[in-house]
């Protein structure tokens, strides 16, 4: 008997009769099959009437008040009594239908052995079931239980059609994707795939699958190993690829996969544009611009690769070059939304589509916002302004009156700036925290270092388990060159967020810039590596640390890399000083140009150029 069944007194005879009227309907469909129509018709028929065959139930009386009692039992709570019942009814009737209602039910009282043990029965009752191997499976894969999955998967594949057998496999890492211990899952499933990975129909998905498993195992090493023999296998394929994709923050030689392929077929913009997002994804902004940029060229019709282009270029400071994709952007949307509109039922397919019109509506306001930064950039207050006024979206309403607020002030009116971002509600939590984010940034932008200190303190008083303000205060005791406080400050931003790798990063730089306790240092931002591995700014901080330490072949690669991959002044003040020292000094002065180029004012550079005695 399950663990979960309670015993109560039977039900008496006539609270059963009492209450069959109203089961009866519903229970018999539980058992029912075809049986001979009445041979004298009542009343005369039509002839579509008389073609029509009356079914009578085959439902027994023992079988009737079987399933009653395991309803009535259901209904009062006794679940164990109610799950026995219906088990015993369903291995009678074998009836596919009285089975899940016999899984639910134990899933239900969350109870999975008792659920995984009516599934096996289902098999054993029903053998070529598709769904009861489908639904033993998955509670195999809920419970942890990968060994014992293979069984009933070989079953459902022998009885699935060749052609289909691929799908069937195909889902396997989403059934798995949350197990506990997924190398275990890769073992068990191994020996299977294998098999199946030298049968012509599933092949593919055999291999795929196996990467996958081996990637969710850690070992990604054997992950590539597949890709790189699928992708031989197959070389115009597309599954190669996309395994490729989600292994290159793990395996740099999954990118070398992707950049061949791009070069045997230039014309791939699917392709062109997902390896963008993963360079995006990767922290590197300079090469996933080079590739929205090539998609823009090839098919300018690709609306999504305007969109992020505009953003990248954004983030690179090239405000010219992020002012043509973000209205390019907005052209084609308008274009696309006028030309839908006049197609036959274009506006009733514009009203249903809510959740398009939405995105759309939300592009534009970013996209706006976007142009109104690039404007800043240029010393364009009036167009940032212009741009801003459009930004009608409640959502939207804490960066535009930011942005407002930072035009303003620039203006040198500091007073009415700070009005303007206190004037915002913080009737809860998030709204408070964003509202102090918005008007310390604005002080922290106008160098009013000690305001937004305090302004940022008074917040922490008020929500001290909030990470970001924590974070934002201790930045702020730096410039003040409370450099204790900022320790203390930093290492209570860990404690309450263990990865966040911004104060990781942040404590450890600060020690290595003043040349101190050089190998916690470097311990603190191998840490903040872990969580984001090829972060330009960490990396940075990285090969000052190692600079300092005296290594400056690494301190170069490492800022190298940075650098390629965000082209940033202070980077570029870092990798500069990195090569003066070691006698590159054409090639420093190079790098410094192109920061001054991006930013003329980065305190960082000037500062560097400065102590150098180096002129720009």
């Amino acid at each position: 008997m399950p663990e979960f069944v309670r015993r109560r007194p039977q039900l008496n005879a006539s609270l059963l009769v009492l209450l069959a009227a109203g089961l009866l309907h519903g229970l018999a469909g539980a058992a029912s099959a075809p049986s001979r129509a009445p041979e004298t018709p009542a009343a005369p028929k039509s002839d579509a009437a008389t073609a029509a065959t009356i079914h009578n139930s085959e439902l027994d009386a023992p079988l009737f008040y079987q399933l009653l009692v395991g309803e009535l039992e259901l209904s009062t709570g006794q679940t164990g009594v109610a799950y026995q019942v219906l088990l015993d009814a369903a291995r009678r009737t074998k009836d596919e239908e009285l089975f899940k209602r016999v899984v639910n039910i134990a899933l239900q009282a969350r109870a999975g052995d008792q659920a995984l043990s009516a599934a096996r029965a289902w098999r054993e009752s029903l053998p070529t079931s598709l769904a009861a191997q489908q639904m033993t499976i998955q509670l195999l894969a809920l419970l942890n239980r990968p060994a014992e999955v293979v069984e009933p998967l070989r079953a459902l594949l022998a009885l699935n059609p060749p052609e289909l057998r691929g799908a069937v496999l195909a889902g396997l890492p989403r059934l798995f994707q949350r197990a506990p211990e997924p190398k275990k899952v890769l073992s068990a499933l191994e020996p299977l795939l294998h098999n199946a990975s030298q049968a012509k129909e599933t092949r593919v998905a055999a291999q795929v699958v196996l990467a996958r498993l081996a990637l969710s195992a850690g070992d990604s090493k054997r992950a590539l190993e597949l890709t790189q023999s699928l992708n031989q296998q197959f070389p115009e394929g597309d599954d190669a690829m996309q395994l490729a994709l989600e292994l290159m923050p793990n395996e740099p030689a999954a990118e070398a996969l992707i950049q061949a392929r791009l070069q045997a077929s230039p014309d791939d913009t699917k392709l062109r544009l997902a390896y963008g997002r993963a360079l995006a994804r990767a922290q590197k902004p300079s090469d996933a611009a080079r590739e929205f940029r090539a998609v823009t060229l090839k098919d300018p019709e690709q609306l999504s690769a305007w969109f992020a282009l505009g953003t990248l270029e954004l983030e690179l400071r090239q405000a010219e070059a992020a002012d043509h994709a973000l209205r390019e952007y907005l052209r084609r949307l308008d274009l696309a939304a006028a030309k839908e509109a006049k197609e036959p039922g274009g506006a009733a397919k514009e009203t249903s589509d809510n959740s398009q019109a939405e995105f759309n509506q939300e592009a534009r306001q970013q996209s706006w916002l976007m142009l109104a930064q690039a404007a800043e950039l240029r010393g364009d207050l009036k167009g940032a302004e212009a741009w801003l006024i459009k930004v009608d979206s409640p959502q939207r309403r804490f960066e535009a009156q930011y942005r407002r607020a930072s035009l303003i002030a620039r203006q040198g009116r500091m007073a009415e700036a700070r009005k303007l971002l206190q004037g915002l509600p913080e009737n809860t939590p998030d709204a408070l925290r964003a509202k102090v984010m918005a008007e310390s940034q604005l002080l922290r932008d106008q160098r009013e270092w000690k305001q937004a200190y305090e302004l940022l303190a008074r917040a922490t008083e008020r929500l001290p388990e909030d990470a970001d303000l924590v974070y934002e205060q201790s930045m702020m005791a730096e410039k003040l060159g409370q450099l204790d406080e900022m320790e203390v400050l930093l290492k209570r931003v860990i404690a309450i967020k263990p990865d966040h790798h911004h104060a990781y990063n942040a404590l450890g730089y600060s020690l290595a810039d003043r040349n101190i306790r050089l190998d916690e240092a470097r311990g603190l931002i191998a840490k903040a590596l872990s969580f984001v591995p090829s972060e330009p700014f960490i990396l940075d901080s990285m090969g000052w640390v190692e600079f300092r330490l005296g290594n400056k072949e690494e301190a170069q690669r490492l800022l190298r890399l940075a650098f390629e991959a965000r082209p940033d002044a202070e980077i570029a003040a870092h990798l500069g000083e990195v090569l003066w020292a070691s006698d590159k000094a054409e090639e420093a002065r190079r790098v410094w140009a192109e920061g001054l180029k991006r930013d003329p004012k980065n305190e960082a550079l000037l500062d560097t150029l400065k102590r150098l005695k180096v002129k720009p």
